[in-house]
């Protein structure tokens, strides 16, 4: 079944791809477009706009996971209820003005940036839209419905599927300009950095929750490394490090923190190779 979808027409799509966008600037230290980015996801996504009741919504349906079907099949039918509520009229001028600022304050570009759940985005899309059909509907819920009611997805498979122009452009261009500079928690912490602006912080919080202390733990292994041992300084600047881990709790998480927490990631991914 073809689907039919405007992805600028999809507020998801469109939250991501300026997520994206201020991940992108920050590796390569744009703070003037980083800055920029997070002002347009700031003004455009807050919780008393269309736009950001809409955003929930799918954040909704695409983050639950491992739910007993009843329960998925009651999430889908009340989400579906809640985007009937919202606004049509506010919502596609809001749309189209965030689609103009991108253009203006940022450039076109912005919008071949990849973002590995476009189908999930797409499916959810469809199942908004009113010109859906029964039978379509009816068939891209079941899909939703598998979704949530498993315990992981594979996003990796969907990825390597995915052999549009956008994604191989946007790969090219990110692996020369950032190749071996981004580790796979780095880019978790930062996705959570960029979504605390919507939703107060909660999942970069609980994210964090995890994270600090697996870094403790892989932090205090380094103390039986002979290297570690031998090295009276390489020992102190190792206790400074979990001090600054335990530190993080009574701090409010902000850039410089989440800075910190990258060097210590890396530090982490030496330690454990």
């Amino acid at each position: 079944m073809k689907l039919k979808h405007n992805k600028k027409r999809n507020t998801a799509f469109l939250f991501e791809i300026l997520a994206r966008e201020v991940v992108k600037s920050t590796i390569s230290n744009d703070l003037k477009r980083k800055n920029c980015t997070i002002s347009l996801i700031r003004e455009c996504f807050s919780k008393n706009t269309a736009l950001g009741k809409e955003l929930r919504l799918y954040k909704t349906l695409t983050e639950s996971k491992d739910m007993k079907p009843y329960v998925a099949e009651k999430l889908i039918q009340e989400s579906k209820i809640s985007h009937a509520k919202i606004n049509k009229a506010s919502l596609f001028k809001e749309q189209s003005v965030l689609i103009s600022k991108i253009n203006k304050r940022l450039s076109k570009s912005v919008f071949s940036n990849f973002v590995p759940n476009y189908k999930n985005m797409a499916t959810i899309f469809q199942i908004f839209g009113d010109s859906t059909t029964v039978k379509a509907r009816v068939l891209l819920e079941s899909t939703i419905l598998e979704q949530l009611t498993v315990n992981s997805i594979d996003n990796s498979r969907e990825d390597k599927n995915v052999g549009n122009l956008a994604l191989r452009t946007f790969v090219k261009k990110y692996n020369e300009t950032y190749s071996g500079q981004f580790l796979e928690e780095q880019n978790t912490l930062l996705n959570h950095y960029i979504m605390s602006f919507s939703d107060n912080g909660i999942d970069l919080k609980i994210f964090l929750n995890e994270e600090i202390p697996r870094l403790k733990r892989v932090v205090n292994s380094s103390f039986k490394m002979e290297v570690i041992k031998a090295d009276d300084e390489m020992n102190n600047k190792t206790k400074q490090v979990l001090n600054l881990l335990e530190g993080f709790k009574n701090k409010k998480i902000d850039k410089d923190v989440v800075r910190q927490i990258l060097k210590i990631q890396g530090l982490a991914r030496e330690i454990t190779e």
